[in-house]
């Protein structure tokens, strides 16, 4: 596996290949602009999609969570369930992951036999060896087909979500960028987006004459019109990653290594991203760390040499996300609330069977066409809003909406239309009901992750929220007090304060403001930043190297 990507190693990657699906999805959508912000922090990785300088999709996780889909272990069989025809796996995660009979894939036999040659010692056994053994039938039973405690080579493809661990796979797969390669198979697909038959034909043609025996291959829409160098480079680098997973294996076996064994990791969670659905008509990516900027650069050269300036190194002094007005969306398009336009919203509950969706007109005025008319475009308002929020939060599972009630059938009709089509954008795979005789619609949506659900409701950091604080007067004084610290005890010359945007406004006013009599009397080497992400009565100093400085200030007045 290749290492290059080395300082977002412990990222979690493929969690975000299905926000980058619809990312650079704008060949539908020629005349949309879109832009990704990256905000690399000392803990956690955000990213952010933004089209007509709009948020539609946002990802935020920590940097050490290593659970990704796509990984592949060296497992063992933890538990048999003949009630579900599946069993557990333990891979590491505190609850084991789960794999149903039908998991196994119908290629599971030859994947058996290859372990068991593995597990002999032989050096040259490869997947077309084992390709003649008889396929998995599909009405079998698990306790027939594995053991307790049995070795198993398993890949993530769904997350952990609330109580339950990972989903696992036995059909293994290395996506690239251009191709999927599939081992213990021999079958060529070609993306059904790809219409020309010549084109198709010519993809399968050239695959079939590079490809290895004993692995399939997907051929993904991006590869349409790619010659063979270029196929055939990636394919190089997709078999590689295969030797190396293998051998992995056989060093954890001849190691007699301690199980679960990590044999395959994805790649960082921003290649990923770029890796799975890169567009030349995309315009900028900016990233406020130096070497995720280099690492991204170093793949868009690879991957479209003449696309390499649109990644940008962001070095501007307000927080990124604040720069491009990603905090301010964030906060009003999170919650249980969401206001649209014309003051109609929508209420938004997740349950542990589903989501939620109510359609409310609020105080909006009513249409002088009357009831129906005034319900139509409250509800094609809603199902724009609500396109966006299934890929902004990421909802997966079913979705139940409570439109605003229709009398006319053609306007119901229009409203499931409006939806389908709004809906062409997700990339992650959905199915949409029209209403039904309630007024309700039904949504089902892909889930691989948790659903994205940030609290925006700020704690106090001024009480903790036992409603009490100090005066918010001495709140200078406090500053001041942290400053003369960090000059005169610590001697940090040069540092930065981070305070809301209003209590900035403060320090800065006036002919002779605080900011300017603090530089006079600590040094210039002090500079106010306001930061939309802080609350009203909390700062942070950070260093030159952007490093938070602990002042063992959980935050606010103390």
């Amino acid at each position: 596996m290749n290492t290059w990507y080395g300082p977002l190693k412990t990222l979690t990657a493929t969690k975000v290949a299905h926000l980058v699906y619809s990312l650079f999805y704008n060949s539908i959508y020629p005349h949309m602009t879109s832009e990704v912000i990256v905000d690399v922090g000392q803990k956690e990785i955000s990213i952010a999609l933004l089209e007509d300088k709009k948020l539609v999709e946002f990802q935020k996780e920590g940097r050490s969570e290593h659970f990704s889909v796509g990984n592949i272990y060296l497992a063992k069989v933890r538990k048999l369930m003949p009630g579900l025809n599946a069993c557990f796996v333990n891979v590491g995660y505190e609850r084991d992951a789960f794999l149903h009979y039908l998991d196994l894939g119908t290629k599971y036999n030859a994947l058996e036999k290859f372990m068991q040659l593995l597990g002999n010692g032989s050096k040259d056994v490869t997947p077309d060896k084992v390709l003649r053994q008889p396929e998995l039938e599909k009405d079998g039973s698990i306790q027939n087909t594995l053991k307790l405690g049995q070795e198993i080579l398993v890949q993530i493809v769904k997350e952990p979500i609330n109580t339950k661990g990972p989903r696992l796979t036995t059909e293994l797969s290395f996506p690239g960028r251009f191709l999927v390669l599939i081992p213990f198979s021999d079958k060529i697909s070609v993306s059904s987006k790809i219409k020309s038959n010549t084109e198709r034909a010519r993809l399968k043609q050239l695959i079939q004459s590079i490809k290895p025996k004993g692995f399939g291959v997907i051929i993904r829409t991006v590869a349409q019109d790619k010659r063979a160098p270029e196929l055939d480079a990636e394919m190089k680098m997709l078999l590689e990653r295969w030797n190396n997973t293998i051998a992995r294996v056989r060093k954890a076996r001849r190691e007699s290594s301690k199980l679960p064994v990590l044999a395959y990791e994805e790649t960082s969670r921003t290649v990923a991203l770029l890796r799975d659905l890169f567009n030349p008509s995309y315009e900028n990516i900016y990233v406020n760390d130096n070497d995720v900027y280099k690492e991204i650069s170093d793949y868009v050269s690879l991957i479209a040499p003449e696309c390499k300036g649109i990644v940008k190194l962001y070095k501007g002094n307000v927080p990124i996300f604040d720069n491009f007005s990603v905090t301010k969306q964030i906060k009003t398009s999170f919650g249980r609330t969401v206001t649209y336009k014309h003051g109609a919203y929508l209420i938004i509950e997740q349950t542990e069977a589903l989501h939620v969706v109510d359609v409310n007109s609020g105080n909006r005025s009513k249409s002088a066409e009357g009831q129906e008319m005034n319900a139509i475009d409250v509800n094609l308002g809603a199902a724009d809003e609500l396109a966006r929020q299934l890929r902004l939060r990421d909802m997966g599972g079913i979705i139940v909406v409570d439109f605003i009630d229709m009398a006319l059938p053609e306007n119901r009709q229009k409203l499931y239309e409006r939806m389908v089509e709004n809906m062409k954008k997700d990339r992650a795979r959905h199915s949409i009901l029209p209403l039904s005789k309630f007024g309700l619609m039904q949504i089902t949506r892909q889930r691989v992750r948790p659903a994205q659900n940030l609290n925006v409701q700020e704690t106090c950091p001024t009480c903790g929220g036992t409603g009490k604080i100090k005066s918010s007067l001495l709140f200078t004084d406090l500053l001041e007090t942290r400053i003369d610290t960090l000059v005169n005890k610590l001697h940090i010359k040069r540092f930065t304060l981070h305070v809301h945007p209003f209590v900035a406004a403060y320090l800065t006013r006036g002919i002779w403001p605080l900011r300017l009599q603090w530089q006079m009397r600590y040094g210039f080497g002090v500079k106010v930043i306001p930061n939309q992400q802080l609350a009203f009565l909390e700062c942070r100093f950070y260093d030159t190297d952007g490093e938070e400085i602990d002042m063992n200030q959980p935050g606010g007045i103390n």
